[in-house]
Parts: C-alpha cells; sequence; structure tokens
C-alpha cells in the first residue's frame, strides 16, 4: 500500500514504514503528525484518486529528528570582469518515518479507468483532393 501525499508544499510516495525528509516542520522532535492532503492511495492494485485531495484519508508519521541538509555551493562568475561570488547553503530539514496510511472516514473518489479508443478514432481517414492549380500554370497549360 502506498499514497501520494503532500507535505509542506511538497508531494512524496509514502510507504508504512518509509523514512522522508521533508523540509522543517514546527512540530518536536518525537511527536506524531498527520497529513491529510492525500492525492491518490494505492491499495494492493485498487487505486483511488482524490479530486484533489481523498476525503477521510490521512498518512500518519513520527517526527525523528530535525537537522540540516548538505551545503550546495553557489557559484557566480563573469568572465574578464574580475567578478567571482562563493556562497553556500544548508537546508533545514526534519526527517520523519511513516506509520500508516489510512482511508476511513469517508467514501472514495471514482477509480481511474482506462477507456479504450472508439472504433472511429481507427478508422483511416479518406485521401484528400488535389490542391486547385494556380492561374498562372492553367493559363499556359491552355495556350500550349
Amino acid at each position: 500500500m502506498y499514497a501520494i501525499v503532500e507535505i509542506a508544499g511538497q508531494q512524496f510516495k509514502v510507504s508504512k514504514d518509509l523514512k522522508v525528509y521533508v523540509h522543517r516542520l514546527t512540530n518536536e522532535e518525537g511527536s506524531k503528525v498527520s497529513f491529510d492532503k492525500v492525492y491518490l492511495l494505492d491499495d494492493n492494485g485498487t487505486i483511488t484518486i482524490g479530486a484533489p485531495a481523498i476525503e477521510g484519508a490521512s498518512v500518519e508519521a513520527k517526527v525523528l529528528q530535525h537537522l540540516k541538509g548538505d551545503k550546495v555551493i553557489v557559484f557566480k562568475k563573469k568572465r574578464r570582469k574580475g567578478y567571482k561570488k562563493r556562497n553556500g547553503h544548508r537546508q533545514y530539514l526534519t526527517q520523519i518515518v511513516i506509520e500508516g496510511i489510512s482511508a476511513t472516514g469517508g467514501k472514495k473518489a471514482e477509480k481511474a479507468t482506462v477507456e479504450p479508443k472508439s472504433e472511429k478514432a481507427a478508422e483511416p481517414k479518406a485521401p484528400k483532393a488535389p490542391k486547385a492549380k494556380k492561374a498562372e500554370e492553367t493559363a499556359t497549360e491552355e495556350n500550349n
């Protein structure tokens, strides 16, 4: 079972016992958090898609720790001008572990189905009529 859920403005594909690094959350370490914006839910091949979110579905997680990500170097340079600028950036992150995915409390949205193409679309189109000749070409052909 997996779900696509929005956490801190980004969408993640999550499943039970998965550790995920997300943008910094305000919750304390060790606390539990619930995410209600579940956009897709797969329960052993039964796919439920929300419009935009699935009503009653939620993802439960536990905050493990707050940390900083790897340093990213930002280097700017303009050639022949003597301009160089070097900056570093470390993103503040939160590590969470997904404890469970629940789809209770509401009715399921319509299931996604793939319909076969209609038979009309499969028929070949009739060939186009030849283009009309220009007036100059027809006049020269008549003179000959």
